[in-house]
């Protein structure tokens, strides 16, 4: 199941505050009542580099809240008090935010997540949203039935002695002594332990500042959430949530469901998993031109605006990939995205955008057009030769200069009229790729005797792939989020609007190749 998004649920801040902290007389243990009035929910903070609040699926949270309800033994929290005196959490934010989803039936769809995201809410997560809500309350109950049982003479009596545990148990919270710097090391070095930041959050984390991953967040939540921009100015600040707003719609519209029953899925795969972030923020860099070490190489944006020249380049290649731009090549996201068993392939996607900027560099789309129908049935019918490309280097990172030159030569081969088979044999013949295989041997068996997710995913892919939509003009595949209507015969030769004369097209096939 897809992880439950519970961000919204305790604020993010800045503790960058001078002064040393300590914890003397400071309180040993939390319980429910703290989060339903009193002086402690409305001052608890996250640090404004904590990563999203995730992780869990609907099945941990529920154990969470039945461990809390049972007195079962739980991980102390671990806070911070700044001089302001806000709370900040070290470790623990997802037990917290189970809890107060709990407490507050907000799952990512409630109300103070409607608040947070400006009721702009994804699909995905309101559905996600809905379906941990409904396990919950079968399961656990809901919290307010739970608090009024033991005045009503006919409550449930097991909600009856939950609400006498509610009453009884809490959390013990540990506190980290020291300036704000210690409590930012202590963060990280916990953080790194039991459940490990993923290298490239940690990178995000630790360089928030650099205008790359001040992109990449504001692009991942659609420009909503936490304003990881609010230093700049108002006008900077309506700019960098427009073009992240726009840049996420591309990528990640319409949502993907599974098992796949429909062609029309994003380019970017589901939002909700861990390779959100990575992508994104490689997607940045790539479109950037940005290094790997950018953590040393790179200044952190004081004003914004490097912050918005690089949401800029990063939406002029969204418009390329997949959008109704004048510009876009309409790239069908299962032809170049995903797997025939419909799953999102990342390397995949670093691929196309490294091959499409070295298109553009060598003014090479036209030649790309021209070779499509056949580029497309590789992808389609080769595509174990991509993978083992990526397993020869080992990384996708590493492999992609090599992908890109295999699809440089199958380009140039197809528009000298030499075919798909023939140069493709031709390839794996040469010195730089005489390691592939022209033999699939990557297929598994299935001994399951119920289709999985995957097997039905396939099996509608396959079939619908057969009837799938083609340009008029080039004969590759056409997907929702780029289609242009073209006039069969031109209006200046004297052609109508009519259905008659209308054909379905990609819109750089119909506004640039075609003239």
């Amino acid at each position: 199941m897809s992880k439950v998004n519970l961000d919204a649920l305790i604020p993010r801040e800045d503790f960058e505050i001078s002064g040393v902290q300590n914890s003397t007389n400071l309180f040993s243990s939390i319980s429910i009542t703290n989060f339903t009035g009193g002086f402690f929910y409305p001052f608890l903070r996250k640090p404004d580099f904590q990563r999203e609040t995730n992780e869990w699926e609907s099945k941990k949270i529920i154990e969470f809240i039945e461990s809390y309800i049972n007195g079962e033994l739980i991980p102390a929290i671990i806070l911070w008090r700044s001089q302001t005196g806000l709370y900040f959490v070290i470790d623990g934010a997802h037990r917290l935010s189970a809890l107060i989803s709990w407490i507050n039936d907000d799952y990512g769809d409630g109300e103070i997540s409607k608040k947070f995201y400006n009721s702009i809410i994804n699909e995905e997560q309101i559905d996600v949203a809905n379906k941990t809500r409904q396990l919950v309350n079968k399961r656990i109950g809901k919290y307010l039935d739970i608090i009024k049982a033991p005045n009503n003479i006919n409550s449930n009596p097991i909600f009856v002695e939950r609400a006498k545990n509610l009453g009884a148990y809490s959390i013990q919270v540990q506190w980290v002594d020291g300036d704000a710097k210690k409590a930012e090391n202590s963060f990280f070095k916990i953080n790194q332990q039991a459940s490990k930041i993923d290298p490239t959050e940690l990178k995000i984390l630790q360089s928030r500042k650099k205008p790359n991953c001040i992109a990449a967040r504001g692009i991942i939540r659609g420009g909503q959430g936490h304003k990881y921009w609010a230093d700049f100015s108002a006008e900077n600040q309506a700019e960098i949530q427009k073009l992240s707003k726009e840049i996420h719609d591309i990528i990640y519209s319409p949502v993907l469901k599974t098992p796949v029953k429909t062609l029309d899925i994003p380019i970017g795969g589901k939002l909700f998993s861990a390779q959100s972030l990575p992508l994104i923020l490689e997607f940045v860099n790539m479109s950037n031109k940005i290094d790997d070490d950018f953590s040393k190489t790179l200044n952190d944006d004081k004003e914004g605006d490097v912050t918005i020249n690089y949401l800029k380049q990063a939406r002029k290649i969204a418009w390329r990939i997949n959008s109704v731009h004048p510009s876009s090549l309409g790239l069908h996201p299962i032809v170049y995205f995903y797997s025939i068993e419909g799953k999102h392939k990342p390397a995949s996607f670093y691929y196309i955008v490294a091959f499409l900027l070295e298109l553009e560099r060598k003014s090479y789309f036209n030649n790309f057009i021209k070779a499509r129908e056949q580029f497309e049935k590789f992808l389609l019918d080769y595509d174990y030769i991509i993978t083992q490309i990526t397993r020869n280097f080992r990384s996708a990172t590493r492999s992609i200069p090599h992908v890109v030159d295999f699809f440089l030569i199958l380009i140039s081969d197809l528009n000298n009229n030499i075919t798909l088979n023939e140069s493709i044999q031709k390839i794996v013949k040469t010195e730089k790729f005489k390691f592939l295989k022209l033999e699939d041997n990557e297929n598994e068996s299935n001994e399951y005797k119920d289709f999985t997710t995957d097997t039905k995913s396939e099996v509608f892919i396959r079939e619908a792939i057969k009837n799938g939509l083609r340009c008029k003009i080039c004969n590759g595949f056409l997907h929702k989020n780029a289609i242009s209507i073209d006039h069969i015969q031109r209006k200046e030769d004297g052609g109508l609007g009519i259905p008659d004369n209308g054909q379905l097209t990609h819109p750089y096939c119909n506004t640039t190749y075609k003239n």
